[in-house]
């Protein structure tokens, strides 16, 4: 049976440094029906010429000024014709298995929707840092204490992504977490506990740079579930859920 069409968005802006390296993460795995998609919001540090010299592999690629990297990300989805789908920041990397393991999880799965699996952070000269091990998806953990799903390795279908409505453009740093907790609203997260991403971490990294921003949105996104919750029983709540937390890593050993 023929393996499922991946779509994989790649939006950049100005990451000439890593950008190379993460498309050959995308292609070295040599998937035999992927649709690469990247939309670059029109860098000026040579990001261009590297997309450039790679257009052959590419589905379809633009360099202009957009409204961000969200927007980007729609631009991307609005051309996907895959069955399954994700996105890759441009200075993330996938392991050289997970595309073919992702297109055979979710064959073998037809009742699935969206899974996602493990990481490892990395350093910008892409050395380990630490491993990012996950657990089984719990709505009560994942809103009281932080989005723990890692982004690049999240994979879902086309028509659970068109059911929600897509990506919001409000959301410009937690866009990935409103996303999963309007997924989670209409299937279940499925973890499969396999590396399929290098995330980086370093300064200069939007999240990093942003923190207040990050944090504002993913509130937003929280407070739709906890609604008018008062602050203390929230502060109680976060305890317990970071507790909850910690002994379910402990008993799955994600720690090492």
């Amino acid at each position: 049976m023929q393996l499922p069409k991946i779509t994989v968005v790649t939006a950049s802006y100005n990451q000439a440094r890593f950008i190379g390296e993460t498309l050959e993460s995308v292609w070295r795995s040599g998937y035999p029906n992927l649709e690469h998609i990247v939309v670059d919001g029109g860098s000026s540090d040579g990001s261009v010429c590297i997309i450039r010299s790679y257009a052959d592999r590419l589905s379809w690629w633009v360099s202009e000024p957009d409204g961000g990297h969200t927007q980007g990300l729609i631009k991307g989805f609005s051309r996907a014709t895959g069955d399954i789908l994700c996105w890759l920041n441009s200075d993330d990397l996938f392991e050289p298995w997970t595309l073919r393991e992702v297109g055979h999880f979710f064959l073998a799965h037809p009742e699935v929707r969206a899974a996602y699996g493990d990481a490892t952070w990395i350093d910008p000269e892409g050395r380990r840092v630490r491993p990012k091990k996950e657990h089984s998806f719990n709505r009560f953990i994942w809103t009281y204490a932080h989005n723990f799903i890692p982004q690049p390795s999240t994979f879902w279908r086309r028509d659970l992504y068109l059911e929600v409505g897509g990506l919001n453009p409000d959301f410009e740093l937690a866009m990935d977490a409103d996303l999963w907790s309007r997924f989670a609203d209409v299937t279940p997260l499925v973890h499969v506990p396999r590396l399929w991403s290098r995330m980086r971490l370093y300064p200069q990294q939007r999240n990093q740079r942003f923190r207040a921003r990050s944090n504002h949105e993913d509130l937003m996104v929280r407070r739709r579930w906890i609604g008018a919750e008062g602050r203390l029983s929230c502060r109680a709540k976060y305890f317990l859920a970071k507790g909850m937390r910690v002994g379910w890593k402990l008993c799955t050993q994600c720690y090492w």
